[in-house]
């Protein structure tokens, strides 16, 4: 999971020390629930869900398997586990005018503010499709 969110070509991490492997390793099982998207056994994209605050922390997908429907398929368990949670709303937040940005857009999501170079955005209950 290191190894794609490292290789993406937009949302760049600035520093990569600032992701850890102890930060997947807590999301994984205590702060949250972890999906991956396997292609021919490779793993080809994951998704983080932050169960104290109902927030996705992470979803990329390994740049040779962009397009092929795994980013929705990740978030919508995301965020369904969220809400079986009992939580209202999913929050997370992404660069502003990228790809990332438009795809949240196209699944349904509210932005609810810019600031500098990241949109925020909220999904209520009310209005998700599962």
């Amino acid at each position: 999971m290191s190894k794609i969110r490292l290789d993406v070509k937009e949302n760049v991490l600035s520093d990569p020390s600032r992701i850890t492997l102890q930060m997947y390793e807590d999301y994984l099982e205590l702060s949250g629930r972890g999906w991956v998207a396997a292609v021919d056994g490779e793993v080809a994209g994951f998704c983080y869900a932050a169960s104290k605050d109902a927030s996705i922390w992470a979803l990329f997908i390994s740049p040779q398997y962009e397009g092929r429907g795994l980013a929705k398929q990740l978030l919508a368990m995301a965020v369904k586990w969220l809400f079986e949670q009992g939580w209202p709303q999913v929050r997370l937040s992404t660069g502003a005018r990228t790809r990332a940005d438009r795809f949240y857009v196209a699944q349904g999501w509210i932005r609810e503010r810019i600031e500098g170079n990241e949109v925020f955005y909220l999904l209520p209950l009310g209005i998700w499709h599962s």
